[in-house]
């Protein structure tokens, strides 16, 4: 499913790289401070991160699509490079051990280059087992954080040991972005907004699902590989499927509806957007969409403030979309009662939404310190992903949805109450599938920051 590539203006890239490295310094520095902090509590010196590895497919001799380690990525901006290291000490310049292999079958990486360079010490190597001359001697002394793979040495002396007492500190700090980090979402929004902005007119113009998933990685310059997960383009009652990823190559007839869940990355961080459509003539089902639209900019995102409980939020959001059913006539009983017997998870069966950055669903959601421990989630509600107070600088996704999915409904009956809905109204919405919007807001001292809408508003 590969694409072809965008190119972007050099002045484009040239003012969007000045951008992050204003910020990039004291990212770096921050960075330094929690692992001097991270390794204190595991008793160790040295943080050591391999970039990781590409692994061969069983049975066979091609590899899997390479993902760097997010813990490598937060470092510096490097998402193409397997067999290169980070080593980090206390007190000492950052080093990176770079590999360049010398390999006429595949492109070889540049040499280093960019705003970052300036702040490691770099070394290159040609092959991978070189790395181990460049790291520290002692390896029982490094906190190594990578996957099994990564391993270096005679039996694998080198290998990564994932301390807990260290991933817990970093993972649990890492819900609070540097301006740095917030800059690189940014810049991955602006590149899937524009990718959502021609997906749209690839529907409108009667595309397939494949179609207009073409159209989108065309636009956002990256095919499936590079794109922060796997598009999510949904026509008709495929929306009603939450993770919905068979790309049809024939377009339905007639077409309805559409909904589409797709990102794009910039430098290792990802953004994360939802948009629903309905097609010439479908009225009612767009008023829907705009109902939802609507209580997710108006009524839930001002719930994203400092000092929120995240399962607050998620619970009035379930409230909020009772509300729009009952307006809808599909939900008979009152909204509370909805929400306090289950019914409305029947509509919305997945959480709020979910910390976003340097991956789609960001780690440490449930954390309750950064010593470890785990915030429960609400009962009734196993799929959110967040369970925190909002701090600022936390970057989330709010992505509220109402579906009309088939298994769910039936559930809904098999438990006595299907008293609660009108059956006729639903019915006329299964052909649609369903709605979900999701932006990507930053929490503040104040007002949160919208991300999504803000740079929908600047390419309008």
């Amino acid at each position: 499913m590969g694409c072809g590539r965008m190119v972007v203006p050099r002045r484009i890239e040239q003012t969007m790289s000045i951008a992050v490295a204003r910020h990039y310094a004291d990212h770096l520095a921050t960075l330094q401070a929690r692992t001097a902090t991270a390794l204190e509590r595991g008793g160790f010196d040295h943080l050591v991160v391999p970039s990781g590895t590409l692994h061969v497919q069983v049975f066979d001799d091609r590899d899997y699509p390479y993902a760097a380690n997010p813990q490598f990525k937060h470092w510096l901006p490097l998402t193409r490079n397997p067999g290169s290291w980070v080593v980090a000490t206390p007190g000492e310049r950052p080093r990176l051990v770079y590999l360049q292999p010398r390999d006429y079958w595949h492109v070889v990486p540049d040499a280093p280059s960019g705003y970052w360079v300036d702040h490691f010490d770099i070394v290159v190597i040609r092959k991978p087992e070189e790395a181990l001359q460049h790291l520290p001697k002692n390896a029982s002394r490094c906190a190594i954080l990578g996957e099994p793979q990564s391993a270096l040495g005679q039996y694998g002396a080198f290998k990564p040991n994932n301390p807990q007492a260290v991933i817990d500190y970093l993972d649990y700090h890492r819900a609070y972005k540097t301006p740095y980090e917030v800059g690189m979402i940014h810049e991955a929004t602006r590149r899937g907004v524009r990718a959502h902005r021609a997906a749209e007119r690839a529907f409108r113009a009667g595309a397939s699902e494949f179609g207009i998933h073409l159209a989108y990685c065309q636009a956002a310059g990256q095919d499936a590989t590079e794109l922060p997960y796997g598009n999510i383009v949904a026509l008709n009652e495929h929306g009603a499927v939450l993770h919905y990823t068979e790309l049809g190559r024939l377009p339905p007839k007639p077409v309805r509806s559409f909904l589409i869940d797709a990102g794009a990355s910039h430098g290792g961080y990802a953004c994360d957007i939802t948009r629903t459509y309905a097609a010439d003539g479908n009225d009612e089902f767009q008023a829907l969409v705009d109902a939802v639209d609507k209580v997710q900019r108006e009524d839930i995102s001002q719930r994203f403030r400092a000092g929120s409980d995240y399962r607050q939020v998620h619970l009035f959001a379930h409230l909020a979309l009772a509300n729009v059913l009952r307006d809808f006539g599909i939900l008979k009983a009152s909204p509370e009662a909805a929400v306090a017997t289950g019914v409305s998870s029947a509509f919305f069966p997945h959480g709020i939404g979910h910390g976003i950055g340097l991956q789609v669903h960001d780690v440490a959601g449930f954390a309750a310190s950064d010593s470890g421990g785990t915030i429960a989630k609400p009962d009734g509600h196993p799929y959110l992903r967040l369970t925190r107070v909002l701090e600022p600088g936390m970057v989330v996704t709010n992505e509220p949805g109402v579906y009309f999915i088939d298994m769910l409904l039936e559930e809904l009956k098999a438990k006595g109450h299907g008293d609660a809905v009108d059956w006729a109204r639903i019915d006329a919405f299964r052909p649609y599938g369903g709605v979900r919007i999701e932006d990507e807001l930053v929490i503040t001292d104040g007002d949160p920051v919208n991300l999504t809408r803000d740079v929908y508003a600047e390419s309008a």
